[in-house]
Protein backbone atom coordinates (compact mmCIF):
# COMPACT_ATOMS: atom_id res chain seq x y z
CA UNK A 1 0.00 0.00 0.00
CA UNK A 2 1.19 3.60 -0.66
CA UNK A 3 2.27 5.22 2.57
CA UNK A 4 -0.28 8.05 4.13
CA UNK A 5 2.47 10.78 3.07
CA UNK A 6 2.91 9.53 -0.82
CA UNK A 7 -0.54 9.25 -0.72
CA UNK A 8 -1.47 12.93 0.78
CA UNK A 9 0.91 14.45 -1.36
CA UNK A 10 -1.11 12.82 -4.81
CA UNK A 11 -4.68 14.31 -3.33
CA UNK A 12 -3.11 17.83 -2.95
CA UNK A 13 -1.37 17.47 -6.35
CA UNK A 14 -5.06 16.17 -8.37
CA UNK A 15 -7.31 18.21 -5.62
CA UNK A 16 -7.21 21.45 -8.03
CA UNK A 17 -8.15 19.33 -11.15
CA UNK A 18 -11.69 17.71 -9.62
CA UNK A 19 -14.88 18.73 -10.00
CA UNK A 20 -17.15 17.27 -7.16
CA UNK A 21 -19.67 14.95 -8.50
CA UNK A 22 -23.46 15.20 -8.74
CA UNK A 23 -25.23 13.96 -6.03
CA UNK A 24 -26.67 10.45 -6.36
CA UNK A 25 -24.14 9.54 -9.07
CA UNK A 26 -22.52 5.78 -8.84
CA UNK A 27 -19.54 5.72 -7.18
CA UNK A 28 -16.47 3.91 -8.37
CA UNK A 29 -16.61 0.19 -7.01
CA UNK A 30 -13.20 0.38 -4.94
CA UNK A 31 -12.08 -0.82 -1.85
CA UNK A 32 -8.85 -0.20 -0.28
CA UNK A 33 -8.09 -3.25 1.96
CA UNK A 34 -5.05 -3.99 4.45
CA UNK A 35 -4.49 -7.40 6.11
CA UNK A 36 -4.55 -8.39 9.49
CA UNK A 37 -1.07 -7.23 11.04
CA UNK A 38 -1.07 -6.00 15.20
CA UNK A 39 -1.53 -2.78 16.32
CA UNK A 40 1.59 -0.47 17.06
CA UNK A 41 2.11 0.90 20.61
CA UNK A 42 3.76 3.83 19.91
CA UNK A 43 0.93 5.38 17.85
CA UNK A 44 -1.66 4.10 20.07
CA UNK A 45 0.05 5.18 23.54
CA UNK A 46 0.40 8.60 21.78
CA UNK A 47 -3.18 8.70 20.71
CA UNK A 48 -4.55 7.87 24.14
CA UNK A 49 -2.69 10.69 25.46
CA UNK A 50 -3.94 12.91 23.17
CA UNK A 51 -7.58 11.98 23.57
CA UNK A 52 -7.42 11.67 27.47
CA UNK A 53 -7.93 7.68 27.56
CA UNK A 54 -6.52 5.63 29.99
CA UNK A 55 -3.51 3.34 29.62
CA UNK A 56 -3.55 0.30 29.87
CA UNK A 57 -7.05 -0.84 28.52
CA UNK A 58 -8.66 -1.92 25.75
CA UNK A 59 -8.75 -0.08 22.17
CA UNK A 60 -10.90 3.14 22.62
CA UNK A 61 -13.67 2.81 20.72
CA UNK A 62 -12.46 5.22 17.48
CA UNK A 63 -9.13 4.18 17.15
CA UNK A 64 -9.90 1.57 14.01
CA UNK A 65 -11.23 4.56 12.78
CA UNK A 66 -7.70 5.75 13.03
CA UNK A 67 -5.84 2.82 11.68
CA UNK A 68 -8.10 3.00 8.39
CA UNK A 69 -6.60 6.55 7.45
CA UNK A 70 -4.39 5.80 5.64
CA UNK A 71 -7.01 3.47 3.58
CA UNK A 72 -9.14 6.16 3.54
CA UNK A 73 -6.62 8.74 2.17
CA UNK A 74 -5.75 6.38 -0.22
CA UNK A 75 -9.81 5.89 -1.43
CA UNK A 76 -10.15 9.63 -1.63
CA UNK A 77 -6.88 10.38 -3.79
CA UNK A 78 -7.75 7.68 -6.42
CA UNK A 79 -7.99 9.66 -9.93
CA UNK A 80 -11.85 7.98 -9.90
CA UNK A 81 -12.58 9.34 -6.63
CA UNK A 82 -15.39 11.80 -6.90
CA UNK A 83 -14.24 14.79 -4.94
CA UNK A 84 -10.80 16.40 -4.46
CA UNK A 85 -9.43 15.87 -1.11
CA UNK A 86 -7.80 18.59 0.13
CA UNK A 87 -10.09 20.75 2.46
CA UNK A 88 -12.46 17.73 2.51
CA UNK A 89 -14.43 18.47 5.77
CA UNK A 90 -15.21 15.74 8.06
CA UNK A 91 -18.90 16.38 9.04
CA UNK A 92 -20.44 13.26 11.06
CA UNK A 93 -19.75 9.61 12.00
CA UNK A 94 -21.47 7.05 13.43
CA UNK A 95 -19.60 3.85 15.12
CA UNK A 96 -20.48 0.39 15.98
CA UNK A 97 -18.63 -2.04 18.00
CA UNK A 98 -19.59 -5.69 18.39
CA UNK A 99 -17.27 -6.68 20.57
CA UNK A 100 -14.81 -4.85 22.98
CA UNK A 101 -11.42 -4.83 20.68
CA UNK A 102 -8.23 -4.82 22.56
CA UNK A 103 -4.22 -3.67 21.78
CA UNK A 104 -3.39 -7.04 20.72
CA UNK A 105 -6.19 -8.03 18.28
CA UNK A 106 -5.05 -7.79 14.94
CA UNK A 107 -7.42 -6.06 12.86
CA UNK A 108 -8.31 -6.38 9.18
CA UNK A 109 -9.53 -3.13 7.71
CA UNK A 110 -11.47 -2.38 4.24
CA UNK A 111 -12.54 1.26 3.73
CA UNK A 112 -15.18 2.21 0.68
CA UNK A 113 -17.06 4.80 -0.61
CA UNK A 114 -21.20 4.59 -0.33
CA UNK A 115 -23.02 7.46 -1.79
CA UNK A 116 -22.30 11.09 -2.55
CA UNK A 117 -25.28 13.37 -1.02
CA UNK A 118 -26.08 17.04 -1.45
CA UNK A 119 -25.55 19.08 1.32
CA UNK A 120 -26.41 22.46 1.95
CA UNK A 121 -22.75 23.65 1.43
CA UNK A 122 -21.57 21.77 -1.31
CA UNK A 123 -21.43 17.66 -2.17
CA UNK A 124 -20.70 14.78 0.80
CA UNK A 125 -19.51 11.58 0.74
CA UNK A 126 -20.28 8.78 2.81
CA UNK A 127 -16.96 6.46 3.20
CA UNK A 128 -17.71 2.99 5.34
CA UNK A 129 -14.84 1.75 7.74
CA UNK A 130 -15.11 -1.75 8.35
CA UNK A 131 -12.52 -3.72 11.05
CA UNK A 132 -12.94 -7.97 10.95
CA UNK A 133 -10.97 -9.93 13.13
CA UNK A 134 -10.54 -13.50 12.13
CA UNK A 135 -13.22 -12.87 9.55
CA UNK A 136 -15.87 -11.77 11.80
CA UNK A 137 -17.19 -8.10 11.67
CA UNK A 138 -15.94 -6.92 15.22
CA UNK A 139 -16.49 -3.15 14.31
CA UNK A 140 -17.82 -0.58 11.76
CA UNK A 141 -18.40 3.08 10.93
CA UNK A 142 -19.76 5.58 8.60
CA UNK A 143 -18.57 8.89 7.84
CA UNK A 144 -19.60 11.93 6.07
CA UNK A 145 -17.09 14.34 4.03
CA UNK A 146 -18.10 17.47 2.60
CA UNK A 147 -16.78 18.99 0.04
CA UNK A 148 -17.58 22.69 -0.08
CA UNK A 149 -18.17 24.08 -3.20
CA UNK A 150 -20.73 26.67 -4.72
CA UNK A 151 -24.40 25.25 -5.49
CA UNK A 152 -26.19 26.29 -9.01
CA UNK A 153 -29.97 26.92 -8.47
CA UNK A 154 -32.34 24.36 -8.77
CA UNK A 155 -29.78 22.10 -9.06
CA UNK A 156 -30.27 20.11 -5.68
CA UNK A 157 -33.17 19.77 -3.62
CA UNK A 158 -34.11 22.32 -0.64
CA UNK A 159 -32.25 20.88 2.24
CA UNK A 160 -33.53 22.57 5.72
CA UNK A 161 -31.21 23.89 8.22
CA UNK A 162 -30.17 22.03 11.44
CA UNK A 163 -32.48 22.21 14.21
CA UNK A 164 -30.71 24.32 17.56
CA UNK A 165 -29.83 21.46 19.98
CA UNK A 166 -31.01 22.42 23.23
CA UNK A 167 -28.21 22.62 26.06
CA UNK A 168 -27.26 19.93 27.62
CA UNK A 169 -25.38 20.67 31.60
CA UNK A 170 -21.93 21.45 31.30
CA UNK A 171 -19.68 19.38 33.41
CA UNK A 172 -16.42 20.53 32.09
CA UNK A 173 -13.96 23.35 30.16
CA UNK A 174 -11.31 22.49 27.76
CA UNK A 175 -8.60 24.77 26.75
CA UNK A 176 -7.36 23.75 23.61
CA UNK A 177 -3.99 25.17 22.48
CA UNK A 178 -2.71 26.23 19.18
CA UNK A 179 -0.86 23.71 18.21
CA UNK A 180 -3.82 20.55 18.95
CA UNK A 181 -4.35 19.79 15.48
CA UNK A 182 -0.48 19.79 14.54
CA UNK A 183 -0.33 17.19 17.71
CA UNK A 184 -3.39 14.96 16.77
CA UNK A 185 -2.09 14.85 13.40
CA UNK A 186 1.16 13.59 14.57
CA UNK A 187 -1.05 10.82 16.25
CA UNK A 188 -3.41 10.15 14.40
CA UNK A 189 -1.52 10.75 10.67
CA UNK A 190 -4.49 13.38 9.33
CA UNK A 191 -2.68 16.18 8.30
CA UNK A 192 -5.38 17.77 6.24
CA UNK A 193 -3.99 21.03 6.38
CA UNK A 194 -7.48 23.05 7.84
CA UNK A 195 -5.88 21.28 10.95
CA UNK A 196 -1.99 22.53 10.87
CA UNK A 197 -1.38 25.88 10.98
CA UNK A 198 -3.14 29.97 10.42
CA UNK A 199 -2.03 30.16 6.83
CA UNK A 200 -2.73 26.84 5.47
CA UNK A 201 -6.27 26.55 7.15
CA UNK A 202 -7.08 30.45 5.57
CA UNK A 203 -6.35 28.82 2.10
CA UNK A 204 -9.69 26.47 2.70
CA UNK A 205 -12.02 29.45 4.21
CA UNK A 206 -11.37 29.07 7.59
CA UNK A 207 -9.54 32.28 9.88
CA UNK A 208 -7.55 30.11 12.18
CA UNK A 209 -6.69 26.20 12.03
CA UNK A 210 -9.39 24.32 13.12
CA UNK A 211 -9.23 20.70 15.73
CA UNK A 212 -10.11 17.68 14.14
CA UNK A 213 -13.50 16.58 14.41
CA UNK A 214 -12.31 13.46 15.58
CA UNK A 215 -10.34 14.46 18.45
CA UNK A 216 -13.30 16.02 19.61
CA UNK A 217 -15.33 13.34 19.90
CA UNK A 218 -12.83 11.15 20.97
CA UNK A 219 -12.05 13.77 23.90
CA UNK A 220 -15.81 14.04 24.97
CA UNK A 221 -15.82 9.76 24.54
CA UNK A 222 -12.90 9.72 26.85
CA UNK A 223 -14.60 11.62 29.54
CA UNK A 224 -17.44 8.63 29.71
CA UNK A 225 -17.21 6.65 33.43
CA UNK A 226 -16.86 3.50 31.07
CA UNK A 227 -15.06 4.34 27.95
CA UNK A 228 -14.83 0.81 26.89
CA UNK A 229 -18.10 -0.40 27.47
CA UNK A 230 -19.68 2.32 24.49
CA UNK A 231 -20.92 0.12 21.91
CA UNK A 232 -22.62 2.57 19.43
CA UNK A 233 -21.64 6.16 18.67
CA UNK A 234 -23.36 9.48 16.45
CA UNK A 235 -22.13 12.43 16.30
CA UNK A 236 -22.46 15.51 14.32
CA UNK A 237 -20.08 18.41 13.87
CA UNK A 238 -21.94 21.35 13.95
CA UNK A 239 -19.15 24.29 13.68
CA UNK A 240 -15.25 23.94 13.55
CA UNK A 241 -13.37 24.28 16.44
CA UNK A 242 -10.44 27.52 15.85
CA UNK A 243 -7.38 27.14 17.58
CA UNK A 244 -6.79 28.34 19.77
CA UNK A 245 -9.77 28.31 21.81
CA UNK A 246 -11.85 27.12 25.00
CA UNK A 247 -14.50 24.91 25.10
CA UNK A 248 -16.96 23.27 27.10
CA UNK A 249 -17.96 19.87 27.27
CA UNK A 250 -21.34 18.77 28.33
CA UNK A 251 -23.16 15.77 29.01
CA UNK A 252 -26.71 14.32 30.64
CA UNK A 253 -25.47 10.53 30.35
CA UNK A 254 -26.32 8.80 26.65
CA UNK A 255 -25.93 12.79 24.60
CA UNK A 256 -22.61 14.86 25.39
CA UNK A 257 -22.08 18.07 23.51
CA UNK A 258 -19.24 20.42 22.79
CA UNK A 259 -19.55 24.03 23.21
CA UNK A 260 -17.92 27.40 22.88
CA UNK A 261 -19.68 29.91 24.34
CA UNK A 262 -23.20 30.22 22.99
CA UNK A 263 -22.17 27.96 19.60
CA UNK A 264 -22.55 24.30 19.71
CA UNK A 265 -19.49 22.89 17.87
CA UNK A 266 -20.42 18.57 18.74
CA UNK A 267 -23.74 16.97 19.35
CA UNK A 268 -23.42 13.15 19.78
CA UNK A 269 -24.85 10.21 21.84
CA UNK A 270 -22.67 6.82 23.42
CA UNK A 271 -24.36 3.51 24.76
CA UNK A 272 -22.71 1.21 26.07
CA UNK A 273 -22.97 -2.35 26.36
CA UNK A 274 -25.44 -2.70 29.63
CA UNK A 275 -28.01 -0.23 27.65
Amino acid sequence: MPSLTLSLARGAATSPFKRAGRPGAALPADRAHLPAAPITPGPLAAYRTICGFAEPGPLPVTYPHVLAFPLAMRLMTRRRFPLPVTGLVHTWIEITAHRTLHPGDPLELTVYAETLNPHRRGTEVTVVTEARLAGELVWESRSGYLSRHAIRTGTMPVIPPPTPEPALPAVTEWRLPADLGRRYGAASGDRNPIHLYPLTARLFGFPRAIAHGMWTVARCLAEAPDPHLIRSVRADFKAPVLLPGTVTYASDGAAFQLRGGDRVHLTGTAETAST
